[in-house]
């Protein structure tokens, strides 16, 4: 008996088989989870100005009300919005896209090859889950942190990158692709995020043709989240996917969230090119309508009203008086930021974030911004120790003067900066925000 009970005690704390994901080191979230922190400061008396998360409803944005209409009118009228919709999402709304897509030139689809989820999340974390355990797939740095988190944990590793070069308008390092496809065999796609996020950059047309070129050689396959691109503003054209494909296979990620915008709808779709072009590419198209199908379906109303916004002659005048909301919060930023010694921050030309990289070795780990308040800064001196450089500038920045950025390292990047949203529709709160952002970097690099 003794010996049970000792036995029992030694072990109690260890289950006999370890049932943590080898991948689960990768799950990280810096976006959400600096939130963690800032809600720290507020029960402290700090005023928090979330400039962390692209939710522009968050941010005050209203939609339109004719849409409101719309979606209105759908719940009152038809009592299939509130009923389960087939897995693959509804075939008149699939139909609708198919033909959406197919007027755009370049790669066809079929309403078959295009399946709904709840929303984008759940569908990056589909197409990572059901690759093959050994396939990679390659992303930009910075990345964005679904992508990349949900690719590492898949590979239990973590994420391959290649680089985005911030002194050149965030355009991608072709050479660096191109070796690391080269030289790593189990690089099996290449994902790009068009327009970027966290940068803002919208890709060209000959880097675009570039990237296919070296998936063709290579007999690789495309992922590309174009979940903004209806919002572009900068003098890059915008081409999706499917328009420089050729007969490379590809999946183009797109949704609701950020166009309309609606991201309370969980809606976001696939899109898979040339299918037929590859068996194996094929099979694992059909993997993940399969695990689609144990869930029953994604969210219906959204599918419901979609055909009906988007074909609206009020829709394009729409998009463009957004898209020419940021370009103007664009150029102030810029302006603005161009002038602080020690950083690059780029012009962004889509999407509506702004990402500036701190000069090589400006940072180090002894530079604060003054805290009036001792409970404040003692917090902070706790959560800054280890911390990479620009999550320090980030902490210490939000803990003076309540704006949340996000640092660039969260976006499983080597570059030491910080993300800002293009979201605040008040023009003054908005010059002010980034001004302080300027002034405190500024500030911040004199410390020693």
């Amino acid at each position: 008996m003794q010996f049970c009970i000792l036995r029992a005690t030694l072990y109690a704390d260890k289950m006999r088989l370890n049932i943590v994901h080898p991948g689960a080191d990768e799950l990280t979230y810096e976006i959400r989870e600096i939130v963690e922190v800032g809600r720290e400061l507020e029960r402290m008396g700090v005023p928090i100005l979330w400039e962390n998360i692209g939710d522009p409803v968050a941010k005050g944005e209203k939609i339109p009300q004719w849409i409101k209409d719309i979606i209105t009118k759908t719940v009152v009228e038809d009592e299939s919005s509130f009923a389960y919709s087939p897995t693959k999402g509804l075939l008149a709304t699939r139909e609708f896209i198919a033909k959406m897509r197919n007027a755009e030139g370049g790669a066809q689809i079929t309403p078959e090859d295009i399946l709904f989820f709840n929303g984008l999340g759940d569908a990056i974390s589909k197409v990572y889950t059901y690759l093959h355990k050994t396939a990679r797939v390659i992303g930009p740095n910075p990345a964005y942190p679904t992508h990349s988190s949900s690719e590492g944990a898949h590979a239990g590793s973590h994420h391959i990158t290649y680089a985005l070069n911030p002194h050149r308008n965030w355009l991608p390092d072709l050479e660096d692709l191109r070796n690391k496809v080269k030289y790593n065999p189990n690089i099996a796609g290449i994902l790009i995020i068009n327009p970027d996020n966290p940068t803002g950059m919208v890709y060209p047309e000959k880097v675009l043709r570039e990237i296919v070129a070296i998936a063709r050689e290579f007999d690789l396959f495309i992922i590309s989240d174009e979940i903004y691109a209806n919002i572009v503003y900068g003098e890059e054209k915008m081409l999706t996917l499917s328009q420089v494909l050729g007969d490379v296979p590809g999946i183009a990620m797109k949704g609701l969230s950020k166009e309309i915008p609606w991201p309370g709808a969980r809606s976001g779709w696939i899109e898979f090119y040339n299918k037929q072009k590859d068996p194996l590419f094929a099979r694992y198209a059909k993997s993940l309508v399969d695990a689609k199908m144990l869930e029953v379906c994604s969210t219906t109303l959204p599918q419901k009203v979609l055909p009906q916004i988007f074909s609206d002659a009020r829709y394009p005048a729409y998009l463009k008086s957004r898209a020419a909301a940021y370009a103007h919060r664009a150029d102030i930023a810029y302006n603005i930021f161009r002038g602080v010694r020690g950083i690059t921050a780029p012009k962004p030309a889509g999407a509506f974030y702004m990402a500036g990289v701190f000069d090589d070795g400006i940072l180090n780990g002894h530079q604060t911004l003054p805290i009036v308040s001792e409970e404040v800064k003692r917090f902070i001196e706790q959560k800054v120790s280890g911390v990479s450089p620009d999550k320090r500038f980030a902490y210490y920045l939000m803990a003076s003067t309540g704006i949340c950025v996000v640092p660039l390292s969260g976006f499983n990047s080597n570059l030491h900066g910080f993300r800002v949203t293009l979201l605040e529709g008040d023009e003054v709160k908005f010059r002010t925000t980034m001004q302080t952002i300027a002034d405190k970097i500024g500030e911040y690099i004199k410390t020693i």
